[in-house]
């Protein structure tokens, strides 16, 4: 992308802090090539400052009075589609669950409010996202699946197959889609790597697990995969599979891993240890973190899905693997859960 090329991207904050907004409008305008256009101090405001300014991208706060960004965010989307990042202050369970309903409705990331003055890549995001061609979601959100929620004590883990999973920006909404149909008698379990703010790993596994008949949780040190659970690598750490189907988690820093968790680190285990019985997935995300890992896939003869651009928020992991010429078969995100039970040889009920 050349910058110099490019009209400024017009951005509306919205915060009901007048301190949290000057923070944020003072580090936007720090780049040339952004440019703050408008003020809101509630939902309400934003959503007729949309119409008006027809800003290219929209930082939302979550908690403010006369109308929240949730409620703000499902108005937008369904009225006035424009790419939004959330802002959150909140790393417990009630703002936690917000901020990803909102994503659930069209917004397209969310990020911790109290990080983004030292965070390094706050700038690069906004311009990532500001050129994302969201659509209309007429009702609002997701169209519900009916599908209800139901744990069962899985047995243990006797060999067999493991899906792993990797994902950045997007992820979020694409793991709602692809986990809500999935059963909860799944055979084997299923490691996820998502790229997301640290503090909010636990926020994400407990929203989808309220959401999905599989059990989510956050991976523990030392635990031994179970089939129907599905394990999020915790933020700051990598996540690898051990012999036996055990989680070990590393904190360490290499070159051929730039994210923590990453998803080469994922992928180059399970590769190691189940070879041919390995199901990857790479999903919707920024950078291309996770081909190296698949490559490694591929040579244990395991499986490698990828989601195609139609159906991305953002293109460039899949397509990082895809260039590679690893992958079996690109799919649009509502066929990969399908394609998977193909692949267990799912026989149970759905």
């Amino acid at each position: 992308m050349n910058n110099e090329s490019m009209s400024p991207i017009r951005v509306l904050v919205v915060d009901d802090s007048s301190l949290s907004s000057k923070m944020i409008v003072s580090l936007i305008s720090s780049d040339p090539f952004l440019n703050v256009v408008g003020i809101a101090s509630n939902g309400r405001e934003a959503v007729e400052l949309v119409s008006k300014l027809k800003p290219d991208l929209i930082t939302m706060d979550l908690k403010m009075p006369v109308m929240d960004g949730f409620e703000a965010t499902k108005q937008i989307m369904a009225f006035n589609p424009t790419p939004i990042l959330i802002l959150s202050s909140s790393v417990f369970k009630d703002g936690m669950n917000l901020a990803f309903k909102a994503l659930s409705y069209g917004a397209l990331d969310v990020m911790d409010k109290s990080r983004i003055e030292v965070s390094t890549d706050f700038i690069e995001r906004i311009k990532i996202l500001a050129r994302v061609k969201v659509i209309h979601h007429p009702m609002g959100k997701l169209e519900e699946m009916g599908i209800p929620k139901k744990h069962k004590t899985p047995k243990d883990l006797e060999g067999g197959k493991i899906v792993a999973i990797a994902a950045s920006t997007g992820g979020p909404q694409a793991l709602q889609v692809l986990l809500r149909l999935l059963p909860e008698d799944f055979p084997c379990g299923i490691v996820i790597v998502q790229h997301i703010a640290e503090g909010f790993a636990e926020g994400l596994a407990a929203w989808l697990d309220d959401d999905c008949q599989m059990r989510v949780k956050v991976a523990r040190e030392g635990e031994h995969i179970e089939p129907g659970v599905v394990y999020f690598a915790p933020t700051g750490f990598h996540t690898r599979v051990e012999i036996g189907g055990i989680i070990h988690l590393v904190n360490e820093t290499t070159e051929y891993a730039n994210h923590k968790p990453s998803g080469n680190i994922l992928f180059e285990s399970v590769a190691k240890v189940y070879g041919d019985q390995a199901i990857a997935v790479i999903l919707t995300g920024m950078g291309k973190d996770g081909a190296d890992g698949l490559k490694r896939v591929k040579e244990a003869h395991g499986k490698i899905f990828a989601q195609d651009e139609a159906s991305s928020i953002i293109f460039g992991m899949p397509k990082a693997a895809i260039d590679l010429g690893i992958v079996d078969e690109v799919l649009p995100l509502n066929r990969i859960a399908e394609t998977i039970l193909r692949e267990v040889r799912y026989q149970g009920k759905m």
